[in-house]
C-alpha cells in the first residue's frame, strides 16, 4: 500500500526521478538470475553496445555501475586523475556545487569558476585560464551539461573549441545526468573524455544505475591515475570484459532488463525524435511561464534547458508552499528550489517518458496552485499559450501513421 495514498496517478514533474514506462516496469518484474549464467553476459554485451548510441560514440567504452549519479561522478574523477591534480570546475547551481565538493574531498586542486545562479559556465574565464596555462598544469575540465537546479544548459561544443584552439590536453569530464537521452549530446564530435548519466533521468528507469562512458584518452589516463578506487575501478570491469563475463560483482538483474526495455523504446521512437520531443516540451513550458507573467530563472535564451524549467516567483510568495500545495491538494510533484534559490523558484521537470498532453495537465495544475497561493493568474493563460504552440508542432506518432 502507498505510504500516503491519493486518488488517480501521481503527476510526477520533478526533473528526476521520472515516470517509468509500463514496458520497463513489466520487463523488471522478474525473479533473480545467476549473473554468471550465459544469459546475463549475453544481455550485458548487447546493452554495452547499444548504450554507446545514446552517448553518440563509437570509440567510447561504457560502464554500467550499480550506483547513482554521485557514484558516477566519483568513478569519472578517480579513474582519470591523481590527488593534487589541478582541475577547472564550473559552479552554476546546486549540482555543480555538489560535484565540486566531491572533487575537493577527493583532494584535487579545484580551480572553481563561479557564475551567478541562472547563468551558464563562464567560458571567457576558461579561455583566460587555458591561454595562461602554457605548462599544461590543468589536467581536467569538469562541467555539468544541464544544471538541474536552475534549468541552465551549457554549450559543450564551445568548451571543446576552446581546448582545441589552445591545443590544451586537459581531459573533458561531463555530467550529463539530466541531459543524455533528452538533449543533443555528441560525445565523439565534441571530444568528451568521460560522460555520465543516471538511470532515473531521461532513460526513465528506477534509480540505481550510473552509466559512465570513457574515451580512449580517458582509458589511457586511467593507467597512471593514482586516486584510490576499488568499487569504481574501471580496470576491474575491463578485466571481466575481456573474459566475456562482464561483471566484477553482482549487478541488478532487474535494472539490466529494464535498461534493455528502455533502450528499445528510445530506439523505436528514434533518438533524434526523443530530443525533438523534449524541445517541444521545454518550449511549451517556457511559453506558459511567460503567459503567467513570471520569469525563468535562466537568464539567457542560449542557456534554456529542455528538460527542466525553474520558475521565479514574486518576493511575497514562498515557492516551497507551491510545491507543498501541489502534493497535498493536486497529487502532483514539482521540484523545490535548492540552496541559493530555495523559496525563490519552483521547478517543472519535463524529462523522460512524458508527452505533450501530460505536460498540459501539469501546467493546468500549476495554474490552480498559483491561484491558491494568491498569485493573480488568469486561469487557462499558460495552458492556452502552450496549446497554441503544441497544436502546430506535434508530429504524428510514426508507429501509428
Amino acid at each position: 500500500m502507498d505510504y500516503v495514498n491519493g486518488p488517480g496517478r501521481n503527476h510526477l514533474f520533478v526533473p528526476g526521478p521520472v515516470n517509468i514506462p509500463d514496458q520497463v516496469i513489466r520487463a523488471m518484474n522478474r525473479n533473480n538470475e545467476d549473473h554468471r549464467s550465459p544469459a546475463v553476459p549475453a544481455l550485458t554485451k548487447t546493452l554495452l553496445e547499444d548504450v554507446k548510441k545514446i552517448f553518440k560514440t563509437t570509440s567510447g567504452t561504457p560502464f554500467l555501475i550499480p550506483t547513482t549519479g554521485t557514484g558516477a561522478w566519483e568513478s569519472a574523477l578517480t579513474n582519470t586523475l591523481s590527488p593534487g591534480d589541478r582541475i577547472v570546475s564550473f559552479l552554476i547551481g546546486q549540482f555543480s556545487l555538489l560535484w565540486i565538493d566531491q572533487q575537493q574531498r577527493l583532494k584535487f586542486n579545484v580551480d572553481v569558476v563561479e557564475s551567478e545562479w541562472g547563468q551558464g559556465a563562464n567560458l571567457e574565464i576558461l579561455e583566460e585560464k587555458l591561454a595562461a596555462d602554457r605548462s599544461h598544469t590543468i589536467k581536467a575540465i569538469c562541467i555539468v551539461h544541464n544544471e538541474t537546479a536552475t534549468g541552465v544548459t551549457n554549450n559543450l561544443a564551445k568548451v571543446r573549441k576552446l581546448l582545441d584552439e589552445y591545443q590544451h590536453p586537459a581531459l573533458l569530464l561531463v555530467d550529463g545526468v539530466s541531459s543524455i537521452c533528452a538533449l543533443d549530446f555528441r560525445m565523439d564530435e565534441w571530444g568528451i573524455d568521460v560522460a555520465l548519466t543516471g538511470s532515473q533521468k531521461a532513460l526513465s528507469l528506477p534509480t540505481g544505475m550510473g552509466i559512465v562512458c570513457a574515451s580512449p584518452k580517458a582509458l589511457e589516463a586511467a593507467k597512471t591515475a593514482k586516486s584510490l578506487r576499488v568499487f569504481f575501478d574501471w580496470n576491474d570491469y575491463l578485466t571481466f570484459y575481456k573474459l566475456g563475463t562482464f561483471w566484477p560483482y553482482t549487478p541488478s538483474i532487474q535494472l539490466l532488463y529494464g535498461l534493455r526495455a528502455a533502450l528499445d523504446l528510445i530506439f523505436e521512437e528514434g533518438l533524434e525524435n526523443v530530443i525533438a520531443r523534449h524541445k517541444r516540451l521545454g518550449k511549451a513550458t517556457r511559453l506558459a511561464v511567460e503567459a503567467w507573467g513570471l520569469k525563468n530563472c535562466t537568464q539567457k535564451e542560449e542557456w534554456y534547458s529542455d528538460t527542466v524549467t525553474a520558475v521565479v516567483v514574486p518576493p511575497h510568495i514562498d515557492s516551497t508552499q507551491i510545491v507543498r500545495r501541489a502534493w497535498k491538494r493536486y497529487n502532483m510533484s514539482l521540484g523545490l528550489g535548492l540552496n541559493k534559490v530555495a523559496g525563490k523558484v519552483f521547478r517543472i521537470g519535463h524529462i523522460g517518458h512524458l508527452n505533450e498532453c501530460q505536460l498540459l495537465g501539469c501546467l493546468a495544475g500549476v495554474e490552480m496552485i498559483l491561484k491558491d497561493v494568491g498569485y493573480p493568474i488568469k486561469l487557462g493563460s499558460g495552458v492556452g499559450a502552450a496549446c497554441a504552440y503544441l497544436q502546430n508542432n506535434i508530429p504524428l506518432i510514426p508507429s501509428r501513421i
